[in-house]
């Protein structure tokens, strides 16, 4: 079994994950993150996926799917041995939706290997085509999550094991791999395109990121210039929406002429600031 099999190792990357989402919602909070932290969580991320496979939450979610179904993993072949324990897996990805409750989508956003790859991707520049129906692709969401269960509880097949994603990371050229390179070559335009299509617990964050605790929200010192409204990648930055699609990309907040004042990270209050709450927040 290679290392990147190793449950020892899958553990690692997320107790990373768990401990950079309260380090993020920190910096976050006190103003610290910036472009400078957002990539080198990114890079830091990315090179634990090709290190120890791990945070891959989504590919261990459908991995203890098809185990805790037939008993094999469909990432190794191998028996319920075989990377973390089905009730572990659950437990994990509960506690990371309770934290995305809390925070934000800190995880989706810089800390599961295949988010921040196509995030890095997507920050080359190249004319971007921006998808604004957000329904319709989270019914698409809803039908990808489940045809995964189906194909899991029924033909005891992963299909999350057709982008091959384990093969990518791992290095080993497959035509499994070609069709991540392929997601890749669309995040190039597509702003997160698995994230937002495929990924089966990006659902269940974006369930629990809409009353998220902690998002980005507006003050009323925005002078409703739309300036944040047209770089958003998933539109969700207008004043009405709920942040259940925010990756925390910091677009909306570089973007902002009213520099610190109009856009925050915290507690939404349940009326407009005053000149002297804004100060002292």
């Amino acid at each position: 079994m290679a290392f990147y099999d190793n449950s020892a190792f899958q553990v690692i990357g997320i107790v990373y994950a768990i401990i950079s989402i309260f380090i993020g919602a920190w910096l976050w909070r006190t103003g610290r993150f910036g472009k400078n932290v957002q990539f080198l969580f990114l890079f830091l991320t990315s090179l634990l996926g090709f290190l120890i496979f791990s945070p891959m939450l989504p590919v261990q979610f459908q991995d203890a799917l098809v185990r805790g179904a037939t008993g094999t993993s469909p990432v190794t072949g191998a028996g319920a041995e075989s990377g973390p324990a089905v009730p572990a897996v659950f437990f994990g990805v509960i506690f990371m939706v309770v934290l995305a409750f809390i925070f934000g989508r800190h995880f989706c956003g810089y800390l599961c290997p295949i988010g921040a790859l196509q995030e890095l991707v997507y920050h080359i520049p190249l004319k971007k085509i921006v998808i604004r129906q957000k329904q319709t692709l989270t019914i698409i969401r809803l039908i990808v999550f489940l045809g995964i269960i189906a194909a899991a509880f029924l033909f005891s097949t992963g299909l999350i094991q057709l982008f091959g994603i384990k093969s990518f990371f791992s290095l080993a050229i497959t035509a499994t791999s070609l069709v991540f390179v392929t997601v890749l070559v669309i995040s190039l335009f597509i702003y997160r395109p698995f994230c937002r299509i495929i990924c089966p617990t990006g659902l269940l964050f974006q369930v629990a990121a809409a009353p998220a605790r902690l998002k980005i929200y507006r003050t009323d010192a925005c002078i409703e210039c739309g300036k944040c409204e047209r770089v958003c990648p998933t539109d969700e930055s207008k004043r009405s929406d709920l942040k259940s699609e925010c990756y925390l990309c910091h677009r909306c907040i570089d973007a902002c002429p009213v520099e610190g004042k109009a856009l925050r990270y915290g507690i939404p209050p349940d009326r407009p600031l005053n000149a002297n709450e804004k100060e002292t927040e």
